[in-house]
């Protein structure tokens, strides 16, 4: 099986920093894992990493799509998989880093995505419904798949709803499926005191406010106006925040404290996530010696 190595974490955990040194010791080549970094002029909220902190390490999926054009698991498993194979082609060890745990997965394991048929009078129906009502439909037709989504997760029960309107139920579709690793990955996990990780995403987020977070944002509103709010980029924390301030509806405060509030949170998700779905190998980066261990084992690991 093919090596790739991936780095997951919680977002501010310093995913970036390792990948980086990594790939300068090991002759890698960078993908990241991240579903908001790709878009261009979107670089204060997604923390995007920077030319100098790179290092001259080639990245992949930074800057490469307008903030206005679609994104999404697929796209990305698709492309990253090209990636992979062009660089074990020219030598170089494949480092996949990033926090989108469903990106990551998708791209490790036998994950399958189905072609949809686009059914516009069928979306609109399904819009107009309420979070309720659309839960309690996906609960007829689909039982296994609610048992498995927040009934507030409007997005997934929209699209677990017109996958089984297009004839295929989106559990019988992952029944199908193996759930086998398709490379042979090793998968660090970055983790540190919960504390002190909330202590420096709220830090973080103060640090995109002195940055310019407001005013990129009021530049991107700018050439979309009020259907911006629709764009897929536009759902991600630091960003979805601002609708109420835009709107005349809360201050800048209340704007940056639901973004500190909503990074937290996703963050505890990121941590639930990589720890029940895939075989992570942990670190605590606040340990004495922790890179010189990560290095030591992912030496062994490419033996």
């Amino acid at each position: 099986m093919k090596k790739i190595l991936v780095i997951a974490g919680p977002t501010g955990v310093g995913k970036t920093k390792l990948s980086v040194a990594l790939a300068k010791l090991y002759n890698g080549e960078i993908i990241s894992g991240d579903s908001m970094q790709v878009y261009r002029n979107m670089d204060i909220g997604t923390a995007k990493i920077t030319e100098s902190e790179m290092q001259g390490v080639p990245h992949y999926f930074i800057d490469s799509h307008d903030f206005d054009e679609e994104y999404n698991v697929k796209v990305f498993q698709e492309q990253a998989r090209k990636y992979i194979d062009d660089m074990i082609e020219r030598g170089k060890l494949p480092i996949i880093c990033g926090g989108t745990g469903l990106y990551i997965k998708s791209l490790v394991y036998d994950y399958k995505f189905v072609d949809q048929d686009k059914d516009d009078t069928f979306m609109e129906f399904l819009k107009q419904r309420s979070d309720d009502e659309l839960w309690s439909i996906l609960e007829i037709v689909d039982e296994e798949t609610a048992k498995t989504l927040h009934r507030n997760n409007r997005q997934r029960i929209i699209r677990a709803l017109s996958m089984a309107h297009d004839g295929q139920k989106k559990s019988e579709i992952l029944e199908e499926q193996e759930h086998k690793p398709i490379y042979d990955a090793y998968i660090i996990g970055l983790t540190m005191d919960r504390q002190r990780l909330y202590e420096r995403i709220n830090q973080r987020v103060d640090i995109m406010m002195e940055q310019g977070l407001k005013q990129e944002i009021e530049q991107l509103y700018g050439l979309k106006k009020e259907k911006v709010w629709d764009l897929q980029s536009f759902k991600g924390i630091g960003y979805k925040e601002w609708k109420p301030y835009f709107d005349k509806q809360e201050s800048e405060e209340d704007c940056v404290e639901k973004i500190k509030k909503n990074s937290r949170n996703f963050a505890k998700r990121q941590y639930t996530w990589f720890k029940n779905q895939m075989d992570v190998h942990w670190y605590d980066v606040e340990a004495d010696n922790f890179q010189e261990q990560v290095e030591i084992d992912v030496k062994e690991w490419l033996k």
